[in-house]
C-alpha cells in the first residue's frame, strides 16, 4: 500500500491498474493505492510477528504453555505467578522488540530513500551512534537511571542529526551522498568519543554502559515500552503519508519540484521523523544493528518495488527483531546472547552479501 497523495477528485472513484495489479481509491485531496502483493506481504509479516511473539512468551526458566499465554493476553487468566510473569516481564520484552523493530525498519526505509543508497540506515549514517553517545554520557558522567538514559539517547540522536544535516547542507540543499558521507564521518568521531567515555569512566559505570551498548531486550519494563510504542504509532503513519513525495524525490530533486514537491521541506521533516524513530528505538533497547539496514531491502524483494515501503519496512523490522530475540533465548547451553550483538553479526554477513551483488550502492 502506498501513502495518500494529493489529487483533485471531488467524488470517490476507484481506478484499476491491471498492469500493476493494483487499485487506486481517490476522494477529494486523498488517494490510496491497494497493491495485493504488498498487502499480502505486510499481513504475513504481522501474522508471523504475532505468532513468534506468542511463542517467545512461553520461553524462560518458568515455562508457560502457549494456551495459557493466549488466555492471559485475552484477559481470561487465572492469576498467580504465570500471569504476573507474562504481563510484567515477558509482554513488555516482546512489545519493546516489536515497536523498536518497527521503528528501526521505517527509519531505515526513509534514510535509504533520502540518501538514495541501500546503505543509508541510521546505524550506518551515525545517528544511532549519536543516541549511544547521549546514553553513555548520562551513564558515565551522571549515573542516570533507565528513564534518564532513554531521554539522553533521544536527545543525543536528535542533536547528531541536526549536526549532520547542517554540515551536509550546501546552497540550501542536502544531497543524498553528502548526507551519507557526512553521517559516517560524524559517527566515526562519536564512536571514538564513546570509547573515551568508557575508558575514563568509573569501572561500574563503564560496565553498565557496555551492557547497554550490547543492545538487549532483557529486563524491559513498561517504562521502556511506552515511549517507543507511542512514537512508532504516531510517526510511522505520518512518514507513510510522505512516502509518495520521497519516492518522487528519488528520481531527482529538479523533477520532484516540477511535480509540485517541496523538496527540502519534505526531506527535513522526513529525516527528523526517522531520527526520532531511531532514537526512540535505541533508547528502548540499546543500539540494534542490521534491522534498519535490511528491513526495507527485504520487504522490497518480497513485495515488489513501487512507492517507498514505510509500512512494509516497519512490519519487516518488527518481525526480524522478534525472531532474533526468540533465537537468542533458544540459544544452546543457556547462552544469554545480547540481541544487538547477534543482529550485528547477521548484519555484517548481509552487508558483505549486498556489496557482492554488483549493484550500485
Amino acid at each position: 500500500m502506498s501513502a495518500p497523495a494529493a489529487h483533485r477528485n471531488a467524488s470517490p472513484t476507484v481506478a484499476k491498474h491491471a498492469a500493476r495489479g493494483s487499485a487506486v481509491w481517490r476522494w477529494r485531496g486523498l488517494s490510496l493505492a491497494w497493491r495485493p502483493r504488498r498487502a499480502a506481504v505486510v499481513l504475513a509479516l504481522m501474522a508471523t510477528t504475532a505468532l513468534v511473539a506468542a511463542v517467545a512468551m512461553t520461553v524462560g526458566t518458568f515455562h508457560v504453555a502457549l494456551a495459557d499465554v493466549l488466555a492471559i493476553l485475552a484477559g481470561r487468566g487465572e492469576g498467580g505467578v504465570a500471569e504476573r510473569i507474562v504481563m510484567n516481564i515477558r509482554l513488555p520484552r516482546v512489545l519493546a522488540g516489536v515497536f523498536a523493530g518497527a521503528a528501526l525498519g521505517a527509519s531505515g526505509a526513509v534514510f535509504q530513500s533520502v540518501s538514495r543508497n541501500a546503505l543509508g540506515s541510521p546505524d550506518v549514517i551515525g545517528f544511532t551512534t549519536g543516541a549511544a553517545t547521549g546514553a553513555i554520557s548520562q551513564i558515565v558522567l551522571f549515573g542516570g537511571g533507565p528513564n534518564q538514559v532513554a531521554v539522553a539517547a533521544v536527545i543525543g540522536g536528535v542533536l547528531t542529526a541536526a549536526v549532520v544535516y547542517l554540515l551536509a547542507l550546501r546552497g540550501g540543499m542536502v544531497g543524498g551522498y553528502r548526507l551519507l558521507l557526512t553521517g559516517i564521518g560524524v559517527g566515526a568521531i562519536l564512536g571514538a568519543l564513546n570509547g573515551l567515555l568508557l575508558v575514563r569512566g568509573a569501572l561500574d559505570d563503564a560496565v553498565n554502559a557496555n551492557l547497554w551498548l550490547a543492545g538487549s531486550l532483557n529486563a524491559r519494563k513498561w517504562t521502556h515500552v511506552y515511549p517507543v510504542m507511542l512514537g512508532t504509532l504516531a510517526l510511522v503513519p505520518l512518514l507513510a503519508l510522505g512516502a509518495r513525495r520521497l519516492s518522487l524525490m528519488e528520481m531527482g530533486d529538479d523533477l520532484a519540484r516540477q511535480l509540485g514537491v517541496a523538496v527540502e521541506r519534505t526531506r527535513l521533516l522526513s529525516v527528523f521523523g526517522a531520527v526520532l524513530l531511531a532514537a526512540l528505538a535505541t533508547a528502548a533497547t540499546g543500539p540494534i544493528a542490521f534491522v534498519a539496514l535490511a528491513a526495507p531491502q527485504l520487504v522490497v524483494r518480497l513485495g515488489g518495488r513501487s512507492d517507498l515501503p514505510v509500512i512494509g519496512a516497519a512490519a519487516m523490522g518488527a518481525c526480524l527483531l522478534v525472531v532474533a530475540d526468540l533465537v537468542t533465548q533458544l540459544a544452546p547451553l543457556g547462552a544469554n546472547l545480547p540481541i544487538g550483538r547477534m543482529t550485528g553479526v547477521i548484519g555484517g554477513v548481509y552487508l558483505i552479501w549486498l556489496l557482492t551483488r554488483g549493484r550500485n550502492l
